[in-house]
């Protein structure tokens, strides 16, 4: 392991004492909120405005229709089209358009994801996958909401496979019109925000089939088609058909559906052609050769999705979190040493509960913010290559299933925190618990999108082994084995164990060290990697079948690889955000909270670190007990932590943590002292004689 560094002077003259540690709230406030920070305060002051908040309990009908006014505000009056070209009333600023989105989530949930759906999906794929000619004829009333849009993409019997979708888009050259079917009901389209009641029109993804006459049909893979769905009045547009999803989960704001078309008929012109097109005559053409590379191209436009989900799950963590810290330094619970009752914040259980969690928001904010400016990057054209955009599209999918379950597990935990008060709907934790459920599971479910992260890993280790013949593969595979007796012995084991001599002190410095984190978290990435690469190596010369059993066999070794890659992501995202702080103290603070994210991360899969000689026993426990030294170190710091986060009373919108528990617990204390001090208080029954 990596011998300890020396932190600056000026850090461990701090280290003495937490409570003498104070952070610099407004400027972390401000870091956090990156680049974008204009724009978040502005996007947050309408979240902030009643106007577009939830009234929870609302009525389905009433909230679907109080969310559709709310967008179309937005469009008339919120700068909500930046990422847009200019000429159409947009900024061409998609890094700052997500950016503003994602704060939509402290108004209503429901509000930020028909956004998303307009012109996150609907719009979007418009002006990404269509070309000049479409622009100008959709995207001005889409992006208006004059015509409110679905996307079109998911079936009932196909979720996260859309290769496989049933729907189909057959080429009528006599006509020069597609026609679009779906020929059986697990083709339907399903869960479209949208398709229930308000939209008009959508963007529907088929099958584009082409027949030349005395030749057999070729399907030429999935595209996109702008469809009509409904008249003015909300008929269905001839050949087209659908069901509302009903009362939902969460999100009720959204009218979801499902959509079935029986040979409906589109122009030729409807198909959205930028990566492929059919001639009058029914010639199929496209400037990427390869259907496979063609179709994850048309795929990848649309990764905004999951980078905004990402953003959103991190905003909806931080506000449980102000909720239930602010909570828990206010209510009293259980007498303590003196008169007064212990505030809960106080207890080490809770700090155990809501600490690690407030770590790993921090974690996930930095990553976050690494994530869009990689996303500006390649849609602002600046970093537009092959290699960006699968970048992009492997970092989206590896933060967006990390961020979102997150999200989850942090909200509920915070809705147990607060007791029977965090049960209320009033404060916000189960609404926003209900909300933010389907996340997991829409734009990718997290399980697929981890194996597709999972795939790419695989695949950079191939291609870093370079190899050029057996020997090479012969000779990796020995050092492999090599490498994993020499950890699987005792030796590492009593290496660590000697360099400690017995003293916890030394186990700690080792573990509290930058460099040795990182080689921590980094070696359990790549050993599960090239263990993988192994395992799946017969899979080259089995048949098809034999070689998809293999790898269902490794399903969960290529998800849990997947998961260490992201927590890896996220640690570095945090340390290179670390580095930018410049105020001592928050810098002393910030470093406690990346180091308590890193070890609860190596505590997690202490069981693979010991399996796999990576750890002593000693230097295991000492994980733990450090741990809980720094939650002892940062509890003074829990309130000036979520307070950064900047969430103000008019978006957290929960009783509990407006300052009303502290006046109650204010009155309560009061009163107890003022009959102490008169006399008046009754006798304890065990002290009376």
């Amino acid at each position: 392991m990596t011998a300890i560094t020396d932190r600056p002077a000026s850090l461990e003259a701090l280290v003495n004492d937490p409570r003498d540690v104070r952070i610099d709230v407004q400027a972390l406030a401000d870091q956090l909120l990156g680049p974008y920070a204009q724009l978040r305060r502005e996007a947050r002051a309408v979240a902030g405005n009643p106007d577009f908040q939830k009234i929870e309990g609302q009525p389905l009908a009433e909230h679907r229709e109080r969310v559709l006014h709310q967008l179309r505000e937005l469009a008339a009056h919120h700068d909500v089209l930046r990422a847009f070209p200019s000429h159409l009333g947009g900024a061409d600023d998609h890094g700052g358009s997500l950016s503003r989105f994602e704060e939509l989530v402290a108004g209503d949930p429901s509000l930020q994801i028909k956004a998303g759906v307009q012109w996150g999906l609907f719009a979007s794929a418009i002006l990404h996958l269509g070309t000049a000619d479409h622009h100008e004829r959709f995207l001005p009333t889409a992006m208006s909401v004059e015509v409110p849009g679905a996307f079109a993409m998911t079936e009932t019997g196909h979720g996260s496979d859309v290769a496989s979708i049933g729907t189909t888009a057959t080429y009528d050259a006599a006509t020069q019109e597609f026609v679009i079917h779906t020929p059986f009901r697990a083709a339907w389209k399903d869960y479209l925000g949208n398709a229930g009641q308000h939209g008009t029109a959508a963007v529907v993804f088929a099958q584009l089939v082409t027949a030349a006459p005395d030749q057999p049909a070729v399907n030429h893979g999935v595209h996109a088609f702008y469809v009509t769905i409904r008249d003015e009045s909300g008929a269905w547009a001839p050949g087209v058909g659908g069901e509302d999803d009903g009362l939902k989960g969460g999100l009720n704001g959204i009218d979801n559906g499902r959509l079935h078309f029986d040979h409906v008929r589109v122009p030729r012109t409807s198909l959205l052609n930028r990566y492929g097109d059919v001639a009058v005559d029914g010639t199929y053409s496209s400037s990427i050769s390869s259907p496979g590379r063609r179709f994850f191209t048309m795929l990848g436009t649309l990764v905004q999705g999951r980078v905004s989900l990402d953003g959103a799950a991190a905003n909806a963590s931080k506000m449980a979190l102000a909720i239930a810290v602010t909570y828990a330094n206010q209510r009293r619970q259980f007498a303590g040493a003196g008169s007064d009752e212990v505030v809960l914040m106080d207890y080490g259980q809770h700090q155990r509960r809501l600490l690690p969690l407030l770590a790993e928001t921090y974690a996930t904010t930095f990553a976050h913010e690494e994530l869009l400016a990689a996303f500006d990057s390649v849609f602002s054209g600046r970093g537009d290559t092959p290699e960006g955009r699968e970048d992009l599209e492997t970092l989206a999918a590896t933060l967006k299933p990390t961020s979102t379950w997150h999200a989850m597990n942090t909200i509920q935990t915070a809705r147990e925190a607060c007791g029977g008060a965090g049960y209320l709907a009033e404060n916000r934790l189960v609404g926003l618990h209900q909300d933010m459920d389907v996340y997991v599971t829409f734009e990718g479910d997290n399980t697929v999108l981890y194996q597709l992260v999972a795939k790419r890993l695989l695949t950079d280790y191939a291609r870093s082994l370079k190899v050029t013949g057996a020997g090479d593969v012969a000779r990796h595979v020995a050092g492999r084995a090599a490498d994993a007796a020499m950890h699987r012995t005792p030796l590492i084991r009593a290496v660590q164990t000697l360099a400690d001599a017995g003293d916890a002190r030394r186990s700690v410095g080792q573990l509290r060290d930058e460099a040795s984190q990182r080689e921590l978290l980094t070696d359990r990435v790549e050993s599960m990697v090239a263990d993988l690469a192994n395992s799946l190596r017969p899979a080259r010369k089995m048949a098809p079948a034999e070689a998809a059993a293999l790898f269902n066999a490794h399903q969960h070794e290529l998800i849990e690889a997947a998961r260490a890659h992201a927590e890896r992501v996220q640690w570095e995202a945090f340390t290179r955000g670390l580095a930018q702080v410049s105020d001592p103290a928050t810098k002393q603070v910030l470093t406690w909270v990346r180091d308590l994210f890193g070890l609860q991360v190596i505590e997690r899969h202490l069981a693979w670190y010991l399996i796999n000689g990576r750890l002593s026993a000693g230097r295991a426990r000492t994980v733990t007990s450090y741990i809980d030294r720094l939650l002892v170190r940062l509890r003074p710091h829990a309130q000036d932590l979520v307070d950064a986060f900047g969430y103000g009373p008019e978006h957290l919108r929960a009783p509990i943590a407006s300052g009303a528990e502290q006046d109650r617990q204010d009155e309560a204390r009061a009163y107890y002292r003022a009959q102490r001090a008169s006399g008046d208080a009754p006798v304890p029954e065990k002290h009376h004689r």
